[in-house]
């Protein structure tokens, strides 16, 4: 089980095209913030039908984008 699970999970249940998710909101779901790991573990989420589109380290957020 990856520790990312229960944020893919929280963004399934959202069910949106696209979305923005600020990393406080992702350390909400996960209690932890956003690392380095995140970004292999990203892929996972092509698993949920969703896709990670962009990563912004400057303005905090995560874009999510259903895929097609």
């Amino acid at each position: 089980m990856s520790k990312y699970e229960p944020l893919w999970d929280y963004i399934k249940e959202k069910n949106g095209d696209n979305f923005k998710l600020p990393f406080e909101e992702i350390k909400n779901v996960l209690g932890f913030d956003v690392d380095h790991s995140f970004l292999n573990c990203k892929k996972e989420l092509s698993g949920y039908g969703y896709e990670v589109s962009k990563i912004s380290m400057k303005e905090k957020y995560v874009l999510i984008s259903k895929k097609k």
